[in-house]
């Protein structure tokens, strides 16, 4: 987990954009930039990250597992687009930037989403990536994330969270939208990591602990940015749950308490990657790192 994989995950996303050929006279031009705004506009790259890590700790190659990690990302991509639309959050700021309809107008975003969303799966199960992975592997990795982004996943997640707005939820309420709307794209990242690299069934379940905590930590560490945070390193508006009256892990716990969950489920991550040894110390230290970041 290093300066230089996050180059290889940049260059290998880049790839993957359509590109406009000249008989085309530039007439999807607007959807294509569209696209490869969101997309390459930077950010942590954890999903991808994970997917890499786990892969080579159960025994495979990044080079099998990086159209998966990149086709997580578009997915993750994708749905920051729409959810900053004016139906949405209604954001302006995204990594310090103008959100993609600010930039391109809603219609374009939305399109570009979708975009994103179909070039997933076309990345994942292209006859080179089928190749590499190996049909068995690329079926269940694609799987997972179909499962993971949909209904029962991050768009599940998504519906909770739009008809919890302006109201107090319970504790339990919270923890099932961040399941699905954070926790569910962390997780198939992991899962799929697993499944590519042939896991066993005790690295497979490590790997699920780590994520299910990684996962509500992230989610919590965001919620204290919110109250907490600089606006100017986080790129975006804070205070922004509080103006929508959303329920928070703030909120309910308080900062102190808040705080105090995040270092109990980064602790729980780490013990759980006593199965791989030595050799998941830069998971260990992921952990840690996204429980202490600043933005």
């Amino acid at each position: 987990m290093m300066k230089t994989e996050i180059q290889e995950i940049e260059k290998a996303l880049q790839s993957y954009l359509p590109q406009l050929l000249p008989q085309e006279n530039d007439l999807r031009k607007t959807l294509f930039e569209s696209m490869e705004y969101s997309l390459m506009a930077g950010g942590k790259r954890i999903r991808p990250q994970l997917v890499l890590e786990f892969c080579s700790l159960c025994g495979g190659s990044r080079e099998q597992a990086m159209p998966f990690a990149c086709a997580l990302e578009m997915i993750h991509s994708y749905s920051l687009i729409h959810d900053d639309l004016p139906c949405m959050d209604d954001d302006d700021l995204r990594r310090g930037k103008p959100t993609n309809h600010k930039v391109y107008g809603e219609a374009a975003a939305l399109l570009a989403g979708d975009a994103l969303l179909t070039l997933a799966f076309e990345t994942m199960l292209s006859p080179e990536s089928i190749a590499a992975a190996g049909a068995e592997r690329a079926a269940r990795a694609a799987g997972e994330l179909a499962r993971a982004a949909g209904a029962h996943g991050m768009v599940g997640g998504q519906i909770i969270d739009l008809e919890s707005e302006g109201k107090q939820v319970p504790l339990e309420v919270l923890e099932k939208m961040d399941e699905g709307k954070t926790g569910a794209l962390i997780l198939a990242a992991c899962r799929m990591g697993c499944i590519l690299g042939g896991a066993s069934p005790a690295q497979m379940q490590a790997a699920e602990i780590y994520a299910r905590s990684i996962g509500l930590a992230f989610q919590i560490q965001d919620d204290l940015l919110d109250v907490t945070g600089d606006a100017a390193l986080l790129g975006k508006n804070t205070g922004m749950d509080s103006a929508r009256g959303k329920s928070t892990y703030v909120s309910l716990l308080g900062v102190e308490k808040a705080r105090e969950t995040v270092e109990r489920l980064t602790c729980t991550a780490i013990d759980a990657l006593l199965v791989f040894g030595e050799e998941a110390k830069g998971l260990a230290d992921f952990a840690r790192a996204l429980a202490n970041r600043d933005h």
